[in-house]
């Protein structure tokens, strides 16, 4: 992985201003940031060339969609050889429904979330997780019950 580049006042302001508004032009982000229209946008491309920014894309409410259970689910391996681990990760990225997943620290070794009709798909995609020899020791899940707080953007430190 490359190191990332050390960002300055202005590229913070600019990363500021683009997780609120993903949408704004080129000309509205450079005079919020107080910067000519041209170097803002070779900032910007700088930013994504070399990953800061990873893509930009629209905020959906699940709720809004066929998808009406959300859960977060606790995975603990069997093992933990990386080549265990490679695999499930590997298998994970072919199954829409798991919209994302993490590797952490401390009694399991994944936290995933993810996105299904009802109860009965859930179990199914559970079952298949187990039954397909990823290495999957125990599933736990967790029902997301409301959303007090949304994902709105990374905060920012000023340096």
């Amino acid at each position: 992985m490359t190191a990332l580049p050390k960002l300055d006042r202005i590229d913070r302001r600019i990363l500021a201003k683009l997780q609120v508004d993903g949408r704004i032009t080129n000309q509205a982000l450079a005079e919020q940031v107080a910067l000519s229209p041209s170097a803002c946008l070779a900032r910007l491309r700088r930013l994504e060339s070399v990953g800061v920014i990873e893509g930009y894309g629209a905020r959906l409410n699940p709720w809004s969609l066929d998808a009406s259970l959300i859960l977060f689910v606790e995975i603990w391996m069997k093992g933990h050889h990386p080549a265990d681990m490679a695999r499930f990760e590997a298998a994970i990225m072919d199954i829409p429904e798991i919209v994302e997943a993490s590797s952490v620290s401390g009694a399991f070794d994944y936290l995933i979330k993810v996105v299904v009709r009802d109860m009965p798909a859930w179990t199914s995609l559970a079952e298949d997780l187990i039954a397909r020899d990823l290495g999957v020791d125990k599933v736990v899940t967790h029902v997301l019950m409301k959303k007090p707080k949304r994902f709105m953007g990374y905060p920012i430190p000023e340096n």
